[in-house]
């Protein structure tokens, strides 16, 4: 039985969400599979920081060649 584990990021930008998980996990961007959740919203008159980027980060296993 195959168990997936994903944990949840947010940042200002996507990029910075995906930095901050790629960094967190201890990880290379090729082992791992992002889901967006959400995209950052901007604020009033286009201010940044409104509502954060939210991704889904799983750490792919079994990619191995023998």
């Amino acid at each position: 039985m195959k168990s997936k584990s994903s944990i949840e990021f947010t940042g200002k930008t996507t990029e910075e969400a995906i930095k901050k998980a790629l960094r967190e996990l201890k990880v290379p961007r090729e082992k791992v599979k992002i889901q967006i959740l959400s995209d950052e919203q901007k604020g009033l008159f286009g201010m940044p920081g409104a509502k954060p980027a939210k991704i889904r980060v799983s750490i792919q296993k079994g990619k191995e060649s023998s």
